[in-house]
């Protein structure tokens, strides 16, 4: 070692077999860095501590309480104070890197308070939060020291209580705390599985396995080449680790802060614009490591209901009272249960982006059908949605979507979306794209009007309801495919400025506009009705052209089962459901596997791209969101999966029937 070289000494109570001695350059200056491990044995750390101290031109040393006096005069760091802002540091890059990540996360904290710092910072973003220690698990020392007072108590009775304990020896204090190590052991692995982040040095996984680690996020520090493969085959998605490894050699943080040291020689202090000099001329960071290649996995929720009396008799008990009981007393059903707790109706797994992102989820039931949702005053589904918001937010979900009824209640979840601890969607962007996307594939598939490979229509289309939000959108939306268009709406003036928007976004486009459809209503070869009219007659179904397709988006539908019967000529489409990427696993919500409702499908494609965001609330749809989350489904690969009618799915044979009979119609009134 030349005059210039300084040694730097890691001595450590972890075990012997990441030792090392090597010479690197920190800073522009040489050092020979050299660890030893002692596998817990603090009697032989004091001894080396003392055997290297001559030589040494800084220690760094951990877990040995009085090694400064061991030491001597050679300055002796633990590291906690460049740990401290690796420990917040790692957290928030993270969150820079993909915002929202560790929202709600369920989060498991192994070992003690070596991680306050970790934890602390966490707390800002989840409440599920979850610790091995059964004290921190009561969260006793943050219940203290919220008041600097009983915070000073605690420390000054702690340490007096922990005399007698200092006073044991080592080996035998070890293994008096064995059976209370082995018990929250064993409370770990089983809250792990269920975790999406795990807090933990390497050394406290020992015993975890591939059921306990896999598809988590791990939190931890000094992480080398092999520990990296070997957490991969474990199931480790994302590891986080907080030490930078600036050496070809693994090193710790006290390490660092050890080199740290040595360099300003100032003695065994740093100042914080010391350290953050030299974190910065140093380039160290911490540092996020994927395993088995990039992954992100996002959480969300989804709120359904019962849509009629006949969803509950689907279900045990209720299925035998449905059959034993007169209609009165299923009414009384009905009410009760729009009175019970939400709870959980399905995990749903094996979504995943060919981005490689992926998500879960979970479909959270409210008892209500729409006639209770809508006969009392909103507040009280606001109620039973914020109870579910917060059913979402203990399972780790970063957002919610709304689902049928749920969000056309009051004011169309602006509400819930306010006083909700996660984000919201009504998912009705997607939902009016979705429409248009299934009209767009029924003309197609109809093969009555033509439609190119551009999307082009070539015929007359009408919107009914046209000045609404979704009405808005979906002239809009027509306009894109060049179709004719004449847009409905008995509000003159909001007519007049649609029509004046869409002949400036698309000059030479034709668009006609009318107080009521009934002139133009028998040439038509699409129509979207969008009006909310509640019942009222929006048009005439009997005056529609043979082989119309009518896509109904208002909610609820402005067609009635009773209407769409009278002209099995008309193809009549009450949604378009989205077809999911990956090998889904739901249970059964009435349509084939890995289908899901438009608006469902919404919370997905926010939860795929890391959107946590109240994306679409209340009645007015944004033009813009419509278009970007059907981009964003794109990306994600969404596919319009079945078109659907009040009668459920239309099948290839439904189709060939309407055309037949609507080439029929077609004949007999030109005959």
């Amino acid at each position: 070692m030349t005059d210039a070289t300084q040694l730097v000494v890691n001595v450590s109570l972890m075990g012997p077999e990441r030792d090392h001695d090597t010479t690197v350059t920190f800073l522009g200056k040489p050092f020979r860095i050299a660890r030893r491990g002692t596998g817990g044995d603090v009697a032989a750390a004091r001894t080396l501590v003392r055997e290297w101290a001559p030589e040494a031109a800084v220690l760094a040393v951990t877990g040995v309480r009085d090694a400064q006096a061991v030491a001597g005069s050679t300055p002796v760091t633990d590291g906690v104070q460049l740990l401290e802002v690796l420990q917040e540091w790692a957290v928030r890059r993270v969150d820079t890197e993909m915002p929202g990540y560790f929202t709600n996360a369920r989060t498991v904290v192994l070992g003690g308070q070596n991680h306050d710092r970790v934890t602390r910072i966490l707390r800002e973003r989840t409440q599920n939060i979850e610790f091995a220690d059964p004290m921190l698990r009561l969260d006793l020392p943050g219940r203290l020291h919220v008041n600097p007072i009983l915070g000073l108590a605690a420390d000054v009775v702690g340490d007096a209580a922990a005399l007698p304990l200092r006073m044991v020896p080592d080996g035998l204090r070890t293994q008096a705390g064995t059976p209370g190590r082995l018990a929250s052991r064993a409370l770990a692995r089983r809250a792990a599985r269920e975790c999406d982040v795990l807090v933990a040095t390497y050394d406290e996984l020992d015993g975890f396995g591939l059921e306990d680690l896999a598809g988590k996020t791990l939190i931890t520090s000094a992480i080398s080449e092999e520990r990296l493969s070997e957490l991969g085959d474990r199931g480790v998605d994302l590891v986080v680790d907080m030490t930078p490894q600036p050496f070809d050699v693994t090193v710790s943080a006290a390490a660092l802060q050890a080199l740290m040291i040595a360099s300003v020689q100032s003695g065994s202090t740093l100042t914080n614009d010391d350290l953050l000099d030299m974190i910065v001329a140093a380039g160290l960071e911490p540092r996020l490591l994927y395993p088995n290649g990039f992954k992100r996995k996002s959480r969300f929720a989804f709120v359904i209901h019962p849509l009629s009396q006949q969803y509950l008799r689907n279900v045990e008990p209720l299925r035998t009272v449905s059959r034993v009981a007169p209609g009165p007393v299923m009414d009384l059903v009905e009410k009760a249960v729009a009175y019970s707790p939400p709870f959980t109706y399905s995990h749903v797994t094996g979504i995943t982006s060919p981005t490689g992102a992926e998500a879960e989820g979970w479909l959270i039931t409210v008892g209500g059908t729409p006639r209770e949702m809508l006969a009392p005053s909103p507040e009280f589904t606001y109620r039973r949605l914020l109870a579910a918001a917060e059913t979402a937010r203990k399972l780790g979900a970063q957002i919610m979507g709304l689902g049928a009824f749920t969000k056309v209640v009051g004011d169309a979840g602006v509400t819930v979306a306010r006083q909700a601890p996660l984000p919201v969607t009504t998912g009705n962007s997607y939902s009016a794209s979705g429409a248009l996307w299934a009209a767009h594939e029924a003309l197609h598939q109809l093969g009555l009007v033509e439609v190119d490979d551009g999307g082009v229509i070539r015929g007359n289309a009408m919107v009914v309801g046209a000045t609404g939000a979704i009405g808005s959108v979906c002239a809009r939306l027509l306009a894109v495919a060049e179709a004719r268009l004449w847009l409905v709406s008995p509000e003159s003036a909001k007519l007049l400025a649609l029509k004046m928007l869409i002949e400036q976004e698309h000059p030479g486009a034709e668009v006609h506009i009318s107080a009521t459809p009934d002139d133009a209503l028998p040439h038509m070869d699409l129509i979207v009705t969008a009006t909310s009219g509640a019942g009222k007659r929006v048009l005439d179904i009997m005056a529609v052209k043979p082989g119309c397709v009518i896509t109904d988006v208002a909610r609820p539908l402005d067609l009635s089962a009773e209407d769409v019967a009278k002209r099995p000529d008309v193809l009549v489409i009450e949604s378009g459901e989205i077809e999911l990427p990956g090998d889904v696993q739901m249970r059964d919500i009435g349509l084939p596997k890995n289908v899901a409702y438009a608006c469902l499908a919404e919370t997905v494609v926010l939860a795929l791209e890391g959107r946590y965001e109240s994306f679409t609330v209340g009645r007015n749809i944004e033009w813009e969101k419509v278009k970007e989350i059907y981009r964003l489904g794109l990306k994600h690969g969404m596919k319009l999966a079945t078109i659907s009618g009040v009668n459920g799915v239309y099948t290839p044979a439904d189709i060939d029937r309407i055309r037949t009979l609507a080439l029929a119609a077609r004949a007999a009134v030109h005959a």
